[in-house]
């Protein structure tokens, strides 16, 4: 419960960040990057596998790349819904989603203990 949490707010941050960096993207308080952060959570979690299924031909020519198209648009899309998060365009909310995403993981891998997996190999030793 507590890793959930950290992630919800590292997104928020990493939410802040973007509006920061990127003068087309606002965010007016630390409240609306947190229910922001929840809505694009539930966006990426929900919508776009459909939509990566949808268009899995055009992903598929493309080598992949077409994902950032589906990324930037959700991006744009909880920023045209969403009161106080606002993207004021798809190239905003295509970068947008790129520096999200890089931050987001930066924050991660620094700030969240990583899952260590270990793995134990018995030798057999044979006549």
């Amino acid at each position: 419960m507590l890793r959930i949490l950290l992630v919800w707010l590292i997104n928020a941050l990493a939410l802040l960040t973007v509006a920061y960096v990127m003068p087309s993207i606002h965010v007016d308080t630390f409240g609306t990057a947190l229910v922001a952060a929840v809505v694009l959570g539930l966006v990426n979690a929900v919508i776009r596998p459909i939509l990566v299924l949808l268009t899995l031909p055009a992903t598929i020519v493309t080598l992949g790349l077409f994902i950032f198209v589906i990324n930037g648009l959700l991006f744009w899309l909880v920023g045209s819904y969403l009161r106080g998060f606002t993207v004021d365009g798809f190239g905003s909310g295509f970068f947008g989603a790129i520096i999200y995403s890089i931050v987001s993981w930066a924050l991660s891998s620094v700030l969240l203990p990583g899952r260590r997996v270990r793995i134990h190999v018995e030798r057999i030793d044979r006549p």
